[in-house]
């Protein structure tokens, strides 16, 4: 089983449609889950400490969400970069070494230091800077991808 928990909504409608295009062809491989969690508002933090607090409590509704038995695997700016042929390789082991692989999606201001010490892994999707939203979407497609990969099909080419 797959589990995306995200902190935050998805608000997009387009993005929506495109989760759920994923979800349906994941569906063919693996039990798909999403779960979110309540974001904290951030637009008037300037202070460090607010951020820090801020971070804490996103962390913990997020933490409140894994079992002790997930392999968690943390979307991290300061995470591995893997190419999609690694991370399907990666994919298949985790799967060998839990029933669900939970991918987390911190919060604007990053995740808190528990959450981050809490991952198996941590993943870093690209140089580039992406919504929390979009980045949803393109978990979801890796993860296709990674599964078309292991499955010998051409999809990724």
């Amino acid at each position: 089983m797959i589990r995306i928990l995200c902190i935050g909504k998805m608000k997009d409608k387009a993005l929506h449609m495109l989760e759920e295009e994923y979800k349906k062809r994941l569906g063919a491989f693996t039990k798909i889950e999403i779960v979110e969690v309540r974001d904290e508002p951030n637009e008037r933090i300037e202070r460090e400490k607010e951020a820090a607090l801020a971070k804490e409590k996103e962390g913990e509704r997020a933490l409140s969400q894994i079992k002790d038995s997930e392999f968690v695997i943390l979307l991290d700016l300061h995470g591995s970069h893997w190419d999609s042929e690694t991370f399907a390789e990666k994919l298949g082991n985790w799967q060998t070494a839990s029933s669900t692989l939970t991918f987390v999606i911190a919060g604007s201001l990053g995740p808190s230091p528990d959450l981050a010490a809490r991952a198996n892994a941590r993943w870093k999707l690209s140089d580039l800077t992406f919504t929390h939203l979009m980045t949803r979407v393109l978990v979801l497609e890796q993860i296709y991808r990674a599964y078309m990969i292991l499955n010998g099909r051409k999809y990724h080419k």
